[in-house]
């Protein structure tokens, strides 16, 4: 009898189980505090290792939790990357305080092989950017690559150490899925600024 009673209880728990297993999230851009699952649009299921300003390797989904707001750039740019991290911190100026916390606004280089950990920690300290929200990443040349087709974002190396790329500024809800898309240089910003709340919202 004992062994009946024991079978019967580990079949009710195999059930309670497979319930919890098949649990699904209903729609791309709703995010639950308590959903721990990552849907098939999310970045954070890219494998790659990335290191930031301050020589930590971390991986896409170490970022999860925050609204994300990321641009791709490299340092030694004189032309488009200057507007690019104006259009930037412009942004992160006319969020809400209440909304501050929640955000974390990074950069992406193209150019890893000049962009090391110290030179994007020197670039950070130089544009006043070496506190949070601003985090800098770069990591090797397929991760990169794999990445900006992710953003849409394409760049092309046209001279050492001087590339010609899209400028594109991407916001990533808490799940790491894409929601809205800025693109061009010195825009009006407002619906970026919109959507980055949105996302905020539904964490």
């Amino acid at each position: 009898m004992k062994t009946y009673i024991l079978v019967f209880c580990m079949l009710c728990l195999g059930v309670m189980s497979c319930k919890q297993d098949t649990k699904q999230v209903t729609g791309v851009n709703e995010v639950s505090k308590q959903s721990e699952e990552i849907s098939d649009m999310s970045i954070y299921n890219l494998p790659s290792t990335w290191t930031n300003q301050n020589g930590k390797d971390i991986q896409l989904k170490d970022l999860k939790g925050d609204v994300l707001v990321m641009v791709m750039i490299y340092t030694t740019c004189k032309a488009a990357c200057p507007r690019l991290v104006a259009d930037m911190r412009n942004i992160e100026k006319q969020l809400p305080e209440s909304t501050k916390g929640k955000v974390n606004m990074i950069f992406v280089s193209i150019d890893p092989e000049t962009d090391t950990p110290e030179r994007l920690k020197a670039f950070a300290k130089e544009n006043f950017m070496d506190e949070e929200p601003w985090t800098f990443l770069r990591s090797s040349e397929q991760n990169t690559r794999e990445f900006a087709a992710v953003l849409a974002v394409k760049y092309k190396e046209i001279s050492p150490m001087d590339f010609s790329h899209s400028n594109i500024i991407s916001v990533f809800n808490a799940a790491g899925e894409l929601v809205f898309q800025q693109e061009g240089l010195g825009v009006n910003s407002d619906a970026t600024i919109q959507n980055i709340e949105k996302a905020v919202s539904e964490m």
